[in-house]
């Protein structure tokens, strides 16, 4: 089968691909309906945001090494750097509607200053959000709204106006991935007693010898999870990020070496993974208010009750 790869630098490259009409250079909200030509399989390296609501199963997309096979009613969303491969079924008309825009759009503009803020364009394709009727028409609301502006003279409250109702639209999926958290609660206790789990396992089977100090994206990995989504759930579940859990777990541990054994300080920051005893030191000391010296010595004339 044949493979086209696509570097999409510009919303005109994906206007070119499906045959769209061109309304704005750096923005498009798009229909496939209106589509005149359908590539069936291509790779899409992503230089602007992209966000897609599947209005029918159509074909799947494959992110790294998950696919996902799109339902009724679900959105995906990509942001510059990513790498997507799409293949759609042969014969069968996709029907989607979407929003494109470029970087360059938003300097400049709140939304530029709060992009980042939007972690769900981080999300793997198959952390897709699933959304109600009525959230679908809130959806296709904000994109009728977007088209309007691109579609009416402009003038010199275009390009707030054109922001201003991205940023409303973004801000209504991240309340519905909000809402989606909620209604998966069991599935995410789940992933937070894998994560507390593997994290357990990771400092008392010396991983942290031979791997260093743990990274979000290596728990993220083992539970099939981006490190966007899997960062946004543990903190939804328990208040903490996974870098907090991870800053918890080696000071707890640390403690434990610290008036357990005798070991020296570079032997538990070591054993810990740190590369320089250092580093412990100053980690410890800004979560403990001790150094490692003054905490063993302090509680070890002085216990706590």
């Amino acid at each position: 089968m044949k493979e086209d790869f696509i570097k999409m630098d510009s919303v005109e490259v994906y206007n070119q691909l499906f045959g769209l009409e061109s309304l704005h250079p750096l923005v498009n909200v798009i229909d496939l309906d209106e589509a005149t030509y359908f590539p069936t399989h291509f790779t899409i390296n992503y230089g602007i945001y992209a966000l897609f609501l599947k209005d029918t199963r159509c074909g799947d997309i494959r992110y790294g090494k998950q696919t996902y096979d799109y339902q009724d009613g679900t959105i995906v969303s990509f942001a510059p750097g990513q790498v997507a491969e799409t293949e759609l079924q042969k014969g069968v008309k996709p029907k989607a509607k979407g929003l494109l825009f470029h970087p360059d759009l938003i300097k400049g503009t709140s939304l530029g200053q709060e992009i980042k803020s939007y972690s769900f364009f981080a999300y793997s394709s198959y952390e897709a959000l699933h959304l109600s009727d009525e959230e679908q028409n809130t959806i296709l609301d904000c994109l009728t709204n977007i088209k309007a502006e691109l579609m009416h003279p402009i003038d010199k409250l275009s390009k707030r106006l054109i922001t201003r109702n991205i940023q409303l639209l973004l801000d209504y999926c991240m309340r519905f991935y909000n809402r989606q958290f909620e209604t998966r609660k069991e599935v995410n206790k789940d992933v937070l007693t894998r994560f507390e789990s593997l994290l357990d396992d990771y400092f008392h089977n010396g991983k942290t010898q031979v791997e260093g100090i743990p990274t979000v994206r290596y728990f993220a990995e083992r539970v099939f999870l981006s490190p966007n989504y899997f960062g946004d759930l543990i903190k939804k579940e328990t208040g903490k990020t996974p870098q907090e859990y991870i800053q918890n777990k080696i000071i707890d541990t640390a403690k434990e070496l610290l008036l357990g054994s005798d070991k020296t300080i570079t032997q538990i920051a070591y054993e810990l993974g740190f590369q320089y005893s250092q580093h412990f030191n100053r980690v410890f000391k800004k979560h403990t208010g001790h150094s490692p010296n003054e905490y063993r010595k302090t509680q070890t004339f002085y216990p706590t009750a």
